[in-house]
């Protein structure tokens, strides 16, 4: 009786954290859907949403337009990530994360209800482009802060299979995108969806965000960061300049590190489907098919990447996806250059294995590399300079660089060039962390 009551007891609490640790997973991932849902079926979207806001004549520089205002709503991330960032060293994860997706929600909606070039002029694109500055702004905090707050509720052991949950979200959201782009397209005529169809899915997200809200406001704040700060009273007083000061080496290696993966990802899930189409001549619809397919495939896939970098380390898996990077997606191409909806499809498919590799490892790296106390404000700046200004801009350049010399393989070249950087930084520079406690510094001398 005495052994089986203490063991029974500590199930019950195992048992329950597990259960607490699953919705702060949810509660964190919520916002990253929503940001990857806008994301995704911005770039699905944007050869119609190029016509609606640009001038027509040029169809190239209409959809290098639409590319450019993410690539430019990118590069103002560092500065949103920045103050968003501080406020969560300062105030807490929690508090910050209530307020992205609140106004992540109303920025995408008010999309849905813009006036279009036709109807106002050269002020459609500008209003468009102040909207998506602003999501910028917000996103800038909402990804790193949602892993940061997953990985601090996480199982020491296991925080690279949780982070996975946070990935995964990002895909959904795109998977979810494509979708909903693909249904407006199978639903409405070429006309209407020019017309007004389009506008149906931007104001959409609005109740995504209300359920985002309500999940976010019952979840505690993390453990961890309540350790860190003696429950809130000892925080950094100017965690920016401190993450600057003392995590500088950290910011660096994740930068030389992330690049790649965000070349890889955004020129697989916004670039390709419209090179598919536009290129190989591809039907539309069997282009974002394919994709689809593609992200379909990878979701249940990356729980077993945490999972295996649980085991192995982050290193290791880092090191083969950049290797990745270089060897298959040059076959990849080759094999989409059938033109036909198989050869799209098995090129995504070859197009995976990076990723695979690549992917809940850089992102349980945001918040593994950094100490506690400036996790927020650090991984704002190393991901913010990194990852979402190639995110940004990986689209517009893929889509110049094949209009430049004729061939995806240019593109190739690109990609290859960051993961080249990237295996040099993680081989001679990267520290693991797989096994590291949370608080500790790295890096520390």
């Amino acid at each position: 009786m005495s052994t089986v009551a203490p063991s029974t007891a500590a199930s019950a609490e195992a048992t329950g954290r597990r259960r607490v640790i699953r919705r702060a997973i949810l509660a964190g991932s919520i916002g990253n859907f929503v940001e990857q849902f806008d994301y995704g079926l911005y770039g699905y979207m944007a050869p119609v949403l190029a016509a609606s806001f640009f001038p027509a004549g040029d169809r190239t520089a209409s959809v290098l337009s639409a590319y450019a205002v993410i690539a430019i709503a990118c590069l103002v991330r560092p500065f949103g990530g920045t103050v968003l960032g501080r406020w969560g060293d300062r105030f807490g994860r929690k508090r910050v994360l209530l307020w992205t997706v609140v106004l992540m929600g109303v920025s995408t909606a008010a999309i849905g209800v813009l006036p279009t070039y036709r109807q106002i002029g050269l002020a459609a694109p500008l209003i468009l482009l102040v909207l998506r500055v602003f999501q910028g702004m917000v996103a800038g905090g909402e990804y790193v802060g949602a892993v940061a707050f997953v990985v601090e509720w996480a199982e020491p052991r296991r925080r690279g299979y949780y982070t996975s949950f946070a990935s995964n979200s990002c895909f959904l959201g795109i998977l979810a995108g494509a979708g909903t782009a693909a249904l407006m397209s199978a639903v409405f005529s070429d006309e209407t969806l020019q017309s007004w169809g389009w506008r149906i899915p931007f104001l959409a997200v609005l109740p995504l965000c209300a359920v985002g809200m309500w999940l976010r406001s019952r979840i505690e704040e993390s453990p961890e960061f309540m350790a860190a700060t003696d429950h809130g009273t000892n925080v950094v007083a100017a965690p920016l300049r401190e993450a600057l000061r003392s995590q500088w080496r950290p910011i660096l290696v994740f930068c030389g590190a992330s690049i790649m993966l965000a070349i890889l990802s955004y020129t697989w899930v916004t670039f390709y489907p419209e090179y598919l189409s536009d290129t190989l001549h591809l039907p539309k619809s069997a282009a974002w098919l394919s994709n689809m397919i593609s992200v379909a495939v990878l979701i249940p896939l990356l729980p077993l990447a945490g999972a295996l970098s649980d085991r192995i380390g982050r290193k290791p898996m880092l090191i083969t996806g950049a290797v990745c990077c270089i060897v298959l997606v040059p076959v990849a191409f080759r094999v989409g250059q059938l033109g036909t909806f198989g050869g799209a499809v098995a090129s995504q498919l070859i197009y995976l294995i990076p990723e695979f590799f690549l992917t809940g490892i850089v992102t349980v790296c945001a918040a593994e590399l950094f100490a506690t106390r400036t996790r927020f404000s650090a991984s704002s700046i190393a991901y913010n300079s990194s990852f979402s200004i190639f995110m940004g801009i990986t689209p517009f350049v893929a889509t110049l660089l094949v209009s430049e010399f004729g061939t995806i393989y240019a593109v190739w070249a690109y990609l290859a060039a960051a993961a080249v950087l990237a295996l040099a930084v993680i081989t001679l520079f990267m520290k693991e962390t797989y096994r590291s406690e949370l608080s500790a510094d790295k890096y520390a001398r």
